[in-house]
C-alpha cells in the first residue's frame, strides 16, 4: 500500500509543484480573459452547438472538435470551424435541461485515422466509428467510416450507447459508455496499429466503485487507466476518480473528489492532473480543477478557472489547453484555449 501511495503522489502531484493559481474572472467572455493570478484564456471559436469532444492531430497540431449538437466533426482553421465529417443523426441527453448530441469522443490512432464515439442513435445501435482522413478534401458523410462497431442488447445486458470519451494504449482503445446504468461499462476495442479489430464491454465500473456513469477517461503517465465517475447529475459532490490496471482491469485506487460531475480528465505536459466539472445542479460551480494529493493520502482540488458547462479538454504539445464549453444556450458553445503553464 505504501508503494502505491507513492505512486499516487506521482499522479496527483503535490501542491508545492503547482503555481499559486487562483480562479480567473470573466473567463467566459467572447474575448481573451485573464486575472493577475489566473491563467490567460482565449476564445478560439464560438457559435458551436453542444461541443463534446476534442482531439489534436499528431504531426500537425490541428485541433478537431465534435460539434455534437450540429451532428458533425470539425477541424479548427484559425477562428473557423471547418466541417470534416457531417450528417450524424441527433439524440437527446439529460433531464431539464436536455441537450442535442451527435458525435462525442474523438481520438487519433495516427495522423490520418480518427476514431469517433457516437451519441447519435439509440442505445445498442450507437457506433464507434473509424475514419481514414488520408484523402480528405471535402466533408465526409458519417456513414463513410472504414470500420464501425456497436454493442447491441443481449439476453444478459442492455444495449450500450453514448460513447463519450476515448483513451488508448498500444493494445486497445478504451471508451466510456452510458447505456446500462446498472453496470457503468467502459468498453474496449482491440488495436492492431491504426486498425481496430473488435469491440466489447470490458469493465463494469459501477460494480467496482458503486457510483454510476463513467465519463472522463485518460491514461496515466505510468500506463494505468484513470476514469472519472460522473455519478448522478441530481446529486452533488459524488464524482470519483478511479485508477485501473490496463491489462487485468484490477482496481488500484478509488478516490472521492467532492466535485459534482466530472466530464474530462487530462495530464498536462508538466505531469499535473486536471479535471473538468460540469456541475449539473449548479453550473456556476463548474470549471477546470487541478487534482492534488493531500496530507492524508487522499486528494484535494484546486479550482483554476470557472467555466460554463465544460465537456472535453486536450493538451497540445506546447502545453496549451483546449476546452469545449456548451455555454449558455444552443449554438453559443465555444472552443477556448488556456496558455501554456499548467
Amino acid at each position: 500500500m505504501k508503494k502505491f501511495l507513492t505512486f499516487l503522489g506521482m499522479l496527483l502531484l503535490v501542491a508545492s509543484r503547482a503555481s499559486a493559481q487562483e480562479p480567473a474572472s470573466e473567463s467566459n467572455s467572447s474575448s481573451a480573459a485573464s486575472a493577475p493570478t489566473g491563467p490567460l484564456m482565449h476564445v478560439v471559436v464560438d457559435g458551436l452547438d453542444n461541443p463534446c469532444g476534442i482531439a489534436i492531430q499528431p504531426g500537425t497540431g490541428v485541433v478537431f472538435v465534435a460539434d455534437s449538437g450540429s451532428g458533425r466533426v470539425v477541424k479548427i482553421n484559425g477562428s473557423t470551424a471547418e466541417p470534416v465529417i457531417t450528417d450524424f443523426a441527433l439524440d437527446i441527453y439529460g433531464k431539464g435541461p436536455e441537450y442535442k448530441i451527435g458525435p462525442l469522443g474523438l481520438l487519433f490512432l495516427d495522423q490520418n485515422t480518427l476514431v469517433v464515439g457516437g451519441g447519435d442513435l439509440p442505445d445498442g445501435e450507437e457506433a464507434l466509428r473509424v475514419y481514414d482522413l488520408t484523402e480528405w478534401k471535402e466533408p465526409i458523410k458519417f456513414d463513410a467510416a472504414v470500420a464501425s462497431f456497436s454493442l447491441p442488447e443481449t439476453e444478459e445486458v442492455k444495449g450500450e450507447g453514448n460513447f463519450y470519451a476515448l483513451a488508448a494504449n498500444e493494445q486497445g482503445v478504451f471508451v466510456t459508455c452510458n447505456g446500462d446504468d446498472t453496470k457503468g461499462w467502459v468498453s474496449r476495442a482491440a488495436r492492431e496499429g491504426n486498425k481496430l479489430v473488435g469491440f466489447e464491454r470490458w469493465l463494469a465500473t459501477k460494480e467496482a466503485v458503486g457510483v454510476d456513469a463513467p465519463v472522463g477517461i485518460t491514461m496515466t503517465p505510468r500506463g494505468e487507466i484513470l476514469i472519472g465517475q460522473m455519478g448522478e447529475i441530481n446529486v452533488a459532490n459524488d464524482s470519483l476518480i478511479s485508477f485501473y490496471d490496463a491489462g487485468d482491469k484490477r482496481l488500484l485506487l478509488n478516490l472521492e473528489t467532492k466535485l459534482h460531475d466530472i466530464t474530462a480528465l487530462a495530464y498536462s505536459p508538466r505531469g499535473q492532473l486536471y479535471a473538468l466539472d460540469f456541475a449539473w445542479l449548479d453550473t456556476t460551480q463548474g470549471g477546470l480543477f487541478q487534482l492534488l494529493k493531500d496530507d492524508a493520502g487522499g486528494m484535494k482540488t484546486h479550482k483554476i478557472v470557472s467555466l460554463d458547462k465544460p465537456t472535453a479538454m486536450a493538451f497540445a504539445e506546447d502545453g496549451s489547453l483546449y476546452i469545449t464549453l456548451i455555454g449558455p444556450e444552443p449554438q453559443k458553445g465555444q472552443l477556448v484555449r488556456i496558455d501554456p503553464g499548467l
